[in-house]
C-alpha cells in the first residue's frame, strides 16, 4: 500500500514535464512538430483514423453543436445510440447516463484529459447544467475502456475535450430569449498566430423552468492555449470553470419551496508533447479538480440543513508511443493521482486516496485490411487494493474496404466509494473489506461505408456480464458485493448526407438488462431507445432541422411509493432554423417538444413542455 501526497505528485508533474521538454531542446532535425491533443478516447489512446478501429466510436464537432442549435452538454449527448440520458426534472436537473445499460456511476466522463468523475465525485450536476460551446468537441467510446483509463470505464468513456485554435482570429457572439422566462448568451474566440494558438468560450444563462422554486442558473467558461516551443515540442494547457444553481422543488409529490442546490467545478490541466525521435512520441498530462457542491433545505423552526461536499483531485498522466517496429505502435505509460473528499451529509466522509496505475497496450496490422490491439493495465489503490483490466479488439476491411468486422472482448471495474468503505452514522457502518465492481464484456459488429464517402451505416450486438456489485445488506445497515447482472443488446446508426445537401443522422438501442440475483430488470434502461436529425441547407443562407428521441418499456420506481413500476414510454420532437442574413450575422429559432408531450423521464419529475426559443449570432 501507498500514500501519494500533493505535493509529491506535483513535483513528479514537474520533474516529468521539464524533463522531456529538456531532453528535446537539444534535438533540432527538421519534422513537423505532431499537433498536441490532450487526450483521445478512441479506444486506442493514439490518433487513429476511425475505418481502423474496432472499438464503436461517436465523434460530435463543434459544427456538429452549432448546427443543430445544441448548446447544453445534457442535449448533446442524449441523442446518441447506446446513450439513454435522464434528468430528474427540468433544465439543471441532475442526468444520468446508461450506456449499454451500465449504470451512470460505472460510465468513466474524461474533461481534457483527466477524469472528471470517480466514485466519490460524481459527475450527474455537471452533465445536467454544463454548457458546451464553439470551444469543444466530445468522443463517446462504447464498451469497457478501463485497460485504457481505469475505474469506472465499465459502460464506457466520454470525453469532453477543448480544440485547439487554427487560422486566423475570430469570434462570435451570440444571445438567445425564449420560453419559460430563458436568457442565455455566449461569446468565443479563438485562433492562431505563429507557435501560438488560444481558444476561448464562455457562456451562461437563466431559466425559470415552469414549477415554482425551479429556476436555474449556470455559467460556463473554456479556455485552451497551445504554443510551438520548437519543431518537436508542444505545450499548452486548459481551464474549465461550471457554475450552477439550481431551485430543486423535489418530485412532484414533496414540490419543496425552498430547497436549492450550488456547484462550483473547476479543472485546469498543462500538457506537453514531444517527439524524441521520428518512431517516439511522449505525451504528459498534468492536471487539478477543485469541485464544490452545496445542498441547502430550510427547515420551519429549526435550523437550515446544508450539505456540503468537497472533491480536490491532482492527476499525472503520461505515455510514450513506439512505432520503430514494423505494423506495430506500442504504447505504455501510467496515471498516478491523489484525491481527498470531504462530505458532511450521509456517512461523514473526510478521507483521501492515492492511485498509481501502469499500462501497456500494442496496435498490430500484420496486413493492411487488419488491425488488433492488445492492452493490459494494473490500478493500485491504497484504499481497497488492486484491480487489473486487459482488453484486445479486431477489426477486418473487407469488400475492397467498404465493409469493416469487428469484435471487442475487455475487463473493468468500478472501485467502492468512500461511504461504501468508510461511512459512519447512527444507522449505517462501511464495509473496509469491500472488493470492485468487476464486469466482462465483449461485442460484435460491422460498418458499412457508403459510396463517395456519403456516409457509414453501423450494427453492434454487445453483452456485459457484471459480478462483486455493490449493495446494501439484508438490514440496510452496510453493504456487500453481493449482486450479478447482465446487459445485452443490439446497437443501431446511420449518419449520411443524402443528395439536395440534407444531412441525416439516426440511432436505435435494443437492451435487455437483467439483475442476476433478484431476477429482475435493472431501472431505467429502456427496453427500446432511439433517435433521428435530419439537417438541409436550403442555399441563400437558410437551413431547417428537425430531430425525435423517444424510450419505450422501462422500469423505475414510484417517487410516491417506492414500488417498482413500468414506466410510461415517452416520444420528443424538436425543429430548429437559422438564416444567415450577412456573412456576419445570423438569426435562428428552435421549437423544443413541439406536440408538447407530457412525460417524466424519472418518474415524479416532470420534464419542460412545448418551449420556442429565438436567437442572433454575430461574428467578427
Amino acid at each position: 500500500m501507498h500514500k501519494i501526497k500533493f505535493a509529491a505528485l506535483a513535483r513528479l508533474a514537474a520533474a516529468s514535464l521539464l524533463s522531456s521538454i529538456g531532453t528535446d531542446l537539444g534535438l533540432r532535425a527538421q519534422v513537423t512538430p505532431a499537433q498536441l491533443d490532450p487526450f483521445v478516447t478512441t479506444g486506442t489512446r493514439t490518433p487513429a483514423a476511425p475505418t481502423t478501429l474496432a472499438t464503436v466510436v461517436d465523434q460530435i464537432t463543434a459544427a456538429d453543436l452549432a448546427r443543430r442549435q445544441q448548446t447544453s452538454l445534457k442535449d448533446a449527448l442524449g441523442g446518441n445510440s447506446g446513450t439513454p440520458l435522464f434528468s430528474s426534472g427540468s433544465s439543471g436537473a441532475l442526468g444520468s447516463l446508461f450506456m449499454r445499460g451500465a449504470n451512470s456511476n460505472q460510465t468513466l466522463f474524461l474533461v481534457d484529459g483527466i477524469r472528471l468523475n470517480d466514485p466519490n465525485t460524481d459527475y450527474q450536476v455537471f452533465l445536467g447544467g454544463a454548457c458546451v460551446s464553439a470551444c469543444d468537441s466530445l468522443e463517446i467510446a462504447h464498451g469497457p475502456q478501463s485497460t485504457l483509463y481505469g475505474g469506472e470505464a465499465i459502460g464506457g468513456v466520454i470525453a469532453l475535450r477543448a480544440q485547439r485554435g487554427t487560422g486566423a482570429p475570430s469570434a462570435r457572439i451570440a444571445a438567445e430569449a425564449g420560453s419559460f422566462g430563458t436568457v442565455q448568451g455566449s461569446v468565443s474566440a479563438q485562433g492562431a498566430s505563429g507557435a501560438n494558438s488560444y481558444n476561448f468560450a464562455s457562456a451562461g444563462g437563466r431559466t425559470a423552468n415552469d414549477r415554482p422554486n425551479n429556476s436555474f442558473t449556470s455559467a460556463t467558461t473554456t479556455l485552451r492555449l497551445d504554443r510551438t516551443l520548437n519543431q518537436r515540442v508542444s505545450i499548452g494547457g486548459t481551464a474549465r470553470w461550471f457554475h450552477g444553481d439550481y431551485g430543486d422543488p423535489g418530485d412532484r409529490f414533496t414540490k419543496d419551496p425552498d430547497n436549492s442546490t450550488r456547484e462550483d467545478n473547476v479543472l485546469v490541466t498543462a500538457f506537453a508533447e514531444v517527439k524524441l525521435a521520428d518512431a517516439w512520441t511522449a505525451r504528459t498530462v498534468l492536471g487539478g479538480q477543485d469541485r464544490r457542491f452545496v445542498a441547502e433545505g430550510p427547515r420551519v423552526g429549526r435550523a437550515t440543513a446544508f450539505t456540503v461536499v468537497k472533491n480536490r483531485r491532482a492527476v499525472l498522466d503520461t505515455q510514450t508511443t513506439f512505432s520503430g517496429i514494423e505494423r506495430h505502435k506500442m504504447t505504455a505509460g501510467f496515471t498516478a493521482e491523489a484525491n481527498h473528499t470531504r462530505n458532511t451529509g450521509f456517512g461523514d466522509i473526510n478521507k483521501k486516496q492515492g492511485l498509481f496505475a501502469i499500462f501497456a497496450q500494442d496496435e498490430f496490422s500484420p496486413v493492411d485490411t487488419v488491425y488488433l490491439t492488445g492492452g493490459l493495465r494494473s490500478d493500485d489503490f491504497d484504499t481497497f487494493g488492486r484491480a487489473t483490466t486487459s482488453r484486445a479488439t479486431a477489426a477486418w476491411l473487407v469488400a475492397q474496404r467498404a465493409v469493416k468486422l469487428r469484435a471487442t472482448y475487455g475487463t473493468a471495474f468500478r472501485s467502492p466509494s468512500f461511504l461504501d468503505l468508510y461511512g459512519q452514522s447512527a444507522f449505517y457502518a462501511g464495509n473496509p473489506n469491500l472488493r470492485p465492481e468487476r464486469a466482462r464484456a465483449w461485442d460484435a459488429g460491422a460498418d458499412y461505408y457508403l459510396p463517395g464517402q456519403r456516409g457509414t451505416l453501423s450494427a453492434t450486438w454487445f453483452s456485459t456480464d457484471y459480478t462483486d456489485l455493490i449493495v446494501s445488506t439484508s438490514n440496510f445497515r452496510s453493504v456487500e458485493n453481493i449482486q450479478k447482472a447482465r446487459t445485452r443488446g443490439t446497437e443501431l446508426s446511420a449518419k449520411t448526407t443524402l443528395p439536395g445537401a440534407v444531412e441525416v443522422r439516426a440511432s436505435f438501442t435494443y437492451l435487455e438488462a437483467q439483475n442476476l440475483t433478484s431476477n429482475t430488470r435493472l431501472l431505467r434502461r429502456p427496453r427500446q431507445s432511439g433517435s433521428a436529425d435530419a439537417w438541409r441547407d436550403f442555399g441563400g443562407g437558410v437551413s431547417v432541422g428537425a430531430g425525435a428521441t423517444f424510450a419505450a418499456n422501462r422500469r423505475d420506481v414510484n417517487a410516491r411509493t417506492f414500488a417498482q413500476i413500468d414506466h410510461e414510454d415517452f416520444s420528443v420532437t424538436r425543429v430548429y432554423a437559422a438564416w444567415q442574413v450577412t456573412p456576419r450575422l445570423t438569426v435562428k429559432a428552435r421549437l423544443e417538444n413541439l406536440l408538447d408531450e407530457s412525460y417524466e423521464e424519472v418518474n415524479g419529475y416532470p420534464a419542460l413542455g412545448f418551449g420556442a426559443f429565438g436567437g442572433v449570432e454575430w461574428k467578427f
